[in-house]
């Protein structure tokens, strides 16, 4: 934070804890951990249930089938894989009336079209759906640094996407981005949100 000139409050630190048990997630909350992250519906619902007393953030990270939208509604204040529109349209069934979730649009920042995300040149359209869809909160948008990119370059360029997406939503300043190999590289180009698990968590179980 120190290297970007940044303040501590400015970003969220998620801690990933995907086929890590529930009672560790009771352990990092006894530290002050508030907001966590998990990427498949059954087990989040599972530890979600399980931990229900604590005062948690969870937030749903992983690609989300429209099927099982309602149950990730259940648990979840925030889904940063929100991707095409048949899941816009899932959630905008499926929130309740008076209920709202936030909400990230995922880029895909490679030129494989199987992999999850919204292109960068599609991100206008794909917002207005998201902005017409009641009980969706537009908060920013998330993205994974690909593999062969380096990520400061990444990162920048989803700044430049959230600063267009702000044209059509000015309160959607959130950028999702950087985990345990590139946190550095994504607070210096203004991440809001990080997802960090095995830095946070150390390597995860086998999951059987």
């Amino acid at each position: 934070m120190r290297e970007a000139g940044r303040d501590e409050s400015e970003v969220t630190t998620i801690v990933v804890t995907k086929f890590h048990p529930a009672s560790l997630v009771r352990e990092l909350a006894a530290l002050g951990v508030a907001d966590v992250g998990e990427n498949r519906q059954q087990e989040a619902s599972e530890k979600a249930a399980e931990l229900a007393e604590l005062d948690l953030r969870w937030h749903f990270i992983g690609q989300l089938q429209s099927k099982k939208t309602r149950s990730v509604l259940e648990f979840a204040s925030a889904i940063h894989s929100v991707d095409r529109l048949s899941l816009v349209s899932a959630l905008g069934k499926s929130i309740e009336p008076g209920s709202s979730i936030d909400a990230f649009i995922q880029l895909n920042l490679t030129d494989d079209p199987a992999r999850g995300g919204v292109h960068p040149d599609d991100l206008e359209s794909f917002a207005e759906s998201v902005l017409a869809t009641d009980g969706i909160r537009l908060r920013g948008v998330m993205a994974v640094a690909p593999l062969d990119a380096r990520p400061r370059e990444a990162f920048a360029s989803v700044r430049a996407l959230g600063q267009r997406l702000q044209t059509l939503a000015p309160d959607a300043t959130g950028l999702s981005m950087g985990m345990s190999g590139d946190f550095r590289e994504a607070v210096l180009e203004g991440a809001t949100h990080l997802r960090i698990g095995t830095a946070i968590t150390g390597n995860r179980p086998n999951p059987g």
